[in-house]
């Protein structure tokens, strides 16, 4: 079993930027496909980003795409969700997690194992 740790998140102000980091501990983290997705209050938990296991291929949602970058390094057992331009909607706790088997989606019950989230705070 995998187990998922996030960090870096934090205050800042609209226009800024931050990077976000999971780091995997247990099994081989090169096996699994990742996934980021966060929740604001009272919203559903929404998808992010996602990649391949092999980091081929990134998915984004319509709302960060060009604003935020995925990327893996599968030396360090750590994803990043490199995250600029914030906007104050991008508030949010912000998750990583694990898919084990197929491609990566955009819905967060595909995915198995969850870290315990980041808060990321964009202010006006």
């Amino acid at each position: 079993q995998v187990q998922l740790v996030e960090s870096g998140g934090g205050l800042v102000q609209a226009g800024a930027s931050l990077r976000l980091s999971c780091a995997a501990s247990g099994r081989t983290f090169s096996a699994y496909n990742m996934g980021w997705f966060r929740q604001a209050p009272g919203k559903e938990r929404e998808f992010v980003a996602a990649m391949t296991l092999s980091g081929s291929s990134t998915y984004y949602a319509d709302s960060v795409k060009g604003r935020f970058t995925i990327s893996r390094d599968n030396a360090k057992n750590t994803v990043y969700l490199q995250m600029n331009s914030l906007k104050p909607e991008d508030t949010a706790v912000y998750y990583c997690a694990t898919k084990t088997w197929g491609t990566p989606t955009s819905l967060w019950y595909d995915y198995n194992t969850w870290g315990q989230g980041t808060q990321v705070t964009v202010s006006s």
